[in-house]
């Protein structure tokens, strides 16, 4: 019998967790009377947008830059990103004492670059339905000698983004089930390597915007499916294929995969504003909107859920409330 080994362990999560401490901020659990009356169950939200850059971003940056050897600091670091990536990337290599340059579509918002030039960080820009990031990423690396640090494909990556479920479970106590947004998938595969493997039984469901299914499509059909970039307000989301190390981790630890729409997502961003008090982009607000229009269906009696980050800025996340793209 030949066993393969998972790119991620609930061992490698707890270390992360270990080199994050006293550098990542230990987010809070938000509770509301209010959502749970709506739902029918105990909800706790664990608030990302919290979280150094605004997003659980920084986690998975920071574990796998730290774990770089002293001649692959010297030299600097890599990445591609829409935004909170970018600036984890760019926090983590400052933090290093490193440098850091980072690709990132022409039509980024703009908050998030300038808070990753902010940070640092050298931007290269290209188009996001032509060009392909990872092979501009790879050769930039490469011809500079830089470590690259993907947003979601890379094992220390998915470890580090786990420890946010990882806290919120060490809070909280055994939970029925996680609700996780998806794009790349090293959220969801970090977060199920950790909420499975300290209790089996969690059922976990990951949130995708309806423009942008891939990962739910891969999930049915069995194996990896390409979609054409979906357009959605959802921009961290906004991808046309699941990671190959991610979907691995996926297939065997998703339960299922939900759908919300965009108007859906907004109601959300504002229901969060109004009756939480808190700010949070589009891809946050996913889990939150799945509960809020019923689209996950027999809840348990107590509910996680990971806001994975507040990233938008004053001006945008106006429109967007007032159901303007």
């Amino acid at each position: 019998m030949t066993t393969t080994t998972p790119p991620v362990t609930l061992d490698d999560v707890q270390a992360a967790a270990t080199r994050l401490k006293g550098v990542a901020h230990r987010t809070p659990v938000l509770r509301s009377r209010t959502l749970d009356a709506l739902v029918g169950a105990e909800v706790f939200l664990k608030c990302e947008n919290f979280q150094r850059v605004g997003a659980f971003k920084f986690r998975g940056a920071y574990n796998a830059a730290s774990r770089l050897t002293p001649a692959q600091l010297a030299r600097g670091i890599a990445a591609y990103s829409s935004g909170n990536h970018a600036q984890a990337v760019a926090l983590a290599a400052r933090e290093l004492g490193t440098t850091a340059v980072i690709v990132m579509p022409e039509d980024a918002p703009p908050s998030k670059r300038a808070a990753t030039e902010g940070y640092g960080a050298e931007i290269v820009t290209y188009d996001r339905y032509t060009g392909d990031r990872v092979a501009i990423a790879e050769a930039l690396a490469a011809e500079r000698s830089l470590a690259l640090i993907p947003p979601y494909e890379h094992p220390h990556v998915m470890a580090g983004q786990g420890t946010a479920a990882l806290e919120l479970l060490e809070e909280t106590g055994e939970l029925g089930a996680l609700l996780t947004p998806v794009g790349g998938g090293g959220l969801m595969a970090g977060s199920a390597t950790a909420a499975k493997g300290l209790h089996p039984d969690i059922r976990m469901v990951g949130v995708e915007p309806e423009a942008g299914d891939d990962t739910k499509r891969s999930l049915e059909a069995g194996r990896r499916v390409s979609i054409p970039v979906p357009k959605t307000i959802a921009d961290g989301q906004a991808l046309h294929t699941p990671g190959e190390l991610t979907f691995s981790v996926n297939r065997r630890l998703v339960d299922e995969i939900v759908l919300v729409s965009d108007d859906e997502i907004r109601e959300a961003m504002r229901f969060a504003f109004e009756r939480l008090k808190i700010v949070v982009e589009p891809s946050g607000a996913t889990p939150l909107a799945a509960l809020l229009s019923g689209r996950v269906s027999g809840l348990p009696d107590r509910i996680g859920v990971i806001v994975s980050g507040g990233n938008v800025d004053a001006e945008r996340f106006a429109r967007l409330c007032a159901g303007e793209v």
